[in-house]
Parts: structure tokens; C-alpha cells; sequence
């Protein structure tokens, strides 16, 4: 890359960065303290910690050193030296020679606790492990001063939930930012429908539809030699304690949204659910349908599918029907009663800028203009309505959000070692326990 691209790319970054900063306004940023701001003031130089070196760890490290001028990535953590050295190598040549990127080889650290070490070193940590360590990995960081940009979902358990929330309450506290990536709160579609909905475009909501179905996600086989335990970590997507089925990893996103735009969470859920065609000995434990009715205490009824099953109907979206008309979000479309569109959002594909770089371009404006970005209590308590759904497909019964958030359920060891046996195990045929309706019980 020449000096003359180099700069324009500099320059096209210093105003988007400017950009979203006024765009994210009061809502997003409050006041920071002397104390926040010393460790920020000017132009200091940001040292990013990338905890969890999988694809998408990978791109929010790219997203996040894309974002603000002075950050430099300096640690790297993971379970396996493999995913870091592929990580590091992949980050290197998209940036293609630019000095941003600073991890020597004692500071890539690998292992259950490698986490702790590259925190340490950091001002601005990224946590893409599996979602089942976020608890422990977010506390930590929170506890030593950390600004943090955490992907979704946060807890794959109510433990770990209650975690969560206790630690977005200290992070507030010590007005440290937290960005969650449930990046639709940063996509621009997204946020002029919703302004227009509050706005009373149409009414009040009274039911609604969200989807995540297609035909599922990678399965990693099975290798001679490895443990078990290691096995579950390779192929961390089909264990609930480490991702809580896809409800919770992939759907968490559309749930969300029904619960940001109506402006509440449920108070209970039902459903059904099963696994009917992706139920292999790699596919572990996890359902590859579930349905859910979520009810919330305005008596707006959300029916929210996903479905993992190929040769079916794909569809990511989200549809509201209000007491003056309906939203559908995927087509950027308002109609009234009559089923005549009032209103269409004006972009083409791929004309505004993506959400994955803006909430990274927002944390980091928020961190150098004094502001705090506080997504954690929301991203418990969205990860904690998947999870309720997923307690009513599992067990085939209603339950509250209450019943959810004082669980005793409790997935995800407190401390996990290369010793450590996992939390299920297969029979002697290969095959996971899985969760039956009507005999799972809710705990």
C-alpha cells in the first residue's frame, strides 16, 4: 500500500470515527470521571488484548485496530497456540505491513488461563472465546480496569447471567465502556425504524415474528488421539455448556431485537423443539428446531423460530405488527392497517456502513472522548431470554423470566483445566444426552 492510499484511508477513518461519535449521542455515552479520563487523555496510544482467536475474534481485532489510529494489538490469547498463530498471521496481512500490530511471541499465551495474562496487558480487551467462559473472562477484565468489547451471547447459563449483570454494574461504576456485539443496535437501518416505531409509526406493538433459520454451521470431526475434552472445545458449538445451543449463539440476535423494540423483556416463554435431521454424534447435544412464544407484560406475543436444517426455508428477519400497522425490518418497510407501505428505507445493499466496524468505531470514540457505552445489562438480559427459551423447549413447560434469572442451573464449570472432565459425556455408543420435553426438568 502506498503513502498517498495510506493517508486517504486515514483520513476516510478520522471522519467516520467523528461521525458515529455524534451519532451514537446522549443515549450511548455519559460523562467520565478524572479517574477514566487519565487513563485515556489525548492521543494515547491504546493497547488491544484479543482473547479468543477464532474467525470472529479475528475480525473484531481487525475492526478494532481499523477504528482508532493510536491502538496497537499487543496480546493474544486462546486454548490452542494453532488458533493464534493462524489469527495473528491472517490480522498481519490484512493490515499489510502497517505498525499496528505488536504481539511478540511471550505474549501469546495459550491455555485455560492465558486470558488473565493478556488482559493484563491491555487497555481495551476483545472477548470471542466461547460464549460459555464470557462470565469469568468479562469479570476479570472489568476487575482490573479494562475497556471491553464482548461478543454476544455473554452466559450460556443463569449463573453466569448473574455474573454478568453484577459486573456491568461495577464496569458502570467505574465508568468503563462496554460494547456488546449485538451490532444491529449499530446498524443504521435498524435504528431509523426504531425511532420511527417509538415515534408511534405503528402504534403499539402487539405481536411479532423473528427468525433465524438456514441450514446450520460447521461441524468439527472427531480426531484420533484428542480427549474429550478437547474434542468439545474443537467443536464448542454443539455443547450447551460452552454455547448453549443455537437459540441462544445465533438466534440471541433476533430476540433482541423484539425485545429493544418493544422496549421490554418477556415475562415468559413456551415452546417446542427437537433435533430431526442434524442429530449425529457431532452434532452433540444441541436441537436443530426450536419455536417460542415469548409473552411480554404489555401482552405483545413475539413467535420466534430457529431452525438448522438443510433444504428448508431460510430466513433471517424480524416483523412487528402494531395497532396501526406493521414493520417489516428486513425490507426496511412500514405499512398501515391496509397493507399499504407508508414508508421504505431509503439505502441499496451494502450502502451504509457496516454495524461490525461502527460499534468498534463508537467503543472507541466513546474511550477518547470521555464518554462510557454501558451494553452489558442489556446483553445479559437478552442472552438470559434466549436462554429462557431454550429452558421452554428443553422442558416443553411455560416459565417465567423470573424462574429463568434465579436458576440454579449451572453449565459451565467454575474452573476448567486440560484435566477437567466435561459436564456431559458421551454413552458408550458416541451419543450425548439430549433434552427431552417432558422429562427435562427445569432447575
Amino acid at each position: 500500500m502506498n503513502n498517498k492510499n495510506k493517508n486517504q484511508n486515514n483520513e476516510s477513518r478520522r471522519v467516520f470515527v467523528q461521525k458515529t461519535a455524534m451519532a451514537a449521542g446522549a443515549l450511548l455515552t455519559v460523562p467520565m470521571g478524572v479517574e477514566g479520563m487519565a487513563r485515556v487523555n489525548g492521543n494515547q496510544k491504546l493497547k488491544l488484548a484479543l482473547v479468543g482467536c477464532g474467525g470472529r475474534g479475528s475480525g473484531a481485532a481487525v475492526q478494532a485496530l481499523t477504528a482508532d489510529e493510536n491502538v496497537e494489538l499487543v496480546a493474544m490469547a486462546d486454548a490452542f497456540g494453532d488458533r493464534i498463530e493462524r489469527s495473528l498471521k491472517g490480522i498481519q496481512e490484512h493490515f499489510d505491513g502497517e505498525k499496528k500490530i505488536s504481539v511478540k511471541e511471550k505474549n501469546r499465551f495459550v491455555g485455560f488461563d492465558a486470558y488473565k495474562k493478556a488482559i493484563d496487558l491491555a487497555d481495551v480487551v476483545i472477548l470471542t472465546t466461547p460464549p460459555g467462559f464470557r462470565p469469568y473472562h468479562f469479570e476479570y477484565a472489568i476487575a482490573n480496569d479494562k475497556h471491553v468489547f464482548m461478543e454476544k451471547p455473554v452466559a450460556t447459563d443463569p449463573v453466569g447471567i448473574r455474573k454478568v449483570l453484577a459486573t456491568a454494574k461495577l464496569a458502570k461504576e467505574k465508568k468503563l465502556n462496554v460494547v456488546v456485539g449485538l451490532q444491529r443496535h449499530y446498524q443504521s437501518k435498524y435504528i431509523d425504524l426504531k425511532q420511527r416505531i417509538d415515534a408511534g409509526a405503528i402504534g403499539k406493538i402487539r405481536s411479532g415474528q423473528v427468525y433465524w433459520n438456514d441450514a446450520g454451521v460447521w461441524v468439527k470431526k472427531r480426531k484420533p488421539g484428542q480427549t474429550e475434552l478437547e474434542y468439545q472445545m474443537r467443536n464448542w458449538y454443539y455443547f450447551n455448556w460452552l454455547c448453549g445451543d443455537h437459540i441462544l449463539e445465533q438466534h440471541i440476535h433476533n430476540i433482541d431485537v423484539a425485545n429493544w423494540f418493544i422496549g421490554d423483556y418477556p415475562v415468559s416463554a413456551q415452546g417446542m423443539g427437537g433435533r430431526q435431521v442434524r442429530n449425529g454424534k457431532d452434532h452433540g447435544e444441541i436441537f436443530d428446531h426450536h419455536f417460542v412464544e415469548f409473552t411480554y407484560a404489555s401482552g405483545a406475543v413475539v413467535a420466534s423460530q430457529c431452525r438448522h436444517i438443510p433444504g428448508t426455508m431460510s430466513r433471517v428477519d424480524e416483523v412487528f405488527q402494531g395497532t396501526q400497522g406493521s414493520v417489516e425490518i428486513g425490507k426496511g418497510i412500514i405499512s398501515g392497517l391496509d397493507g399499504e407501505s407508508s414508508y421504505k428505507y431509503p439505502n441499496k445493499w451494502g450502502e451504509d456502513p457496516n454495524p461490525y466496524q461502527v460499534e468498534h468505531d463508537r467503543l472507541f470514540a466513546s474511550i477518547r472522548n470521555g464518554g462510557v457505552i454501558a451494553d452489558a445489562e442489556n446483553g445479559a438480559k437478552s442472552t438470559l431470554t434466549a436462554i429462557l427459551g431454550r429452558m421452554a423447549t428443553y422442558t416443553g413447560k411455560k416459565i417465567t423470566f423470573e424462574e429463568a434469572l434465579n436458576s440454579k442451573l449451572h453449565l459451565m464449570p467454575e474452573e476448567v483445566t486440560w484435566d477437567t472432565t466435561p459436564p456431559t459425556l458421551p454413552d458408550s455408543e458416541g451419543q450425548y444426552p439430549i433434552p427431552t420435553p417432558g422429562k427435562t426438568k427445569m432447575v
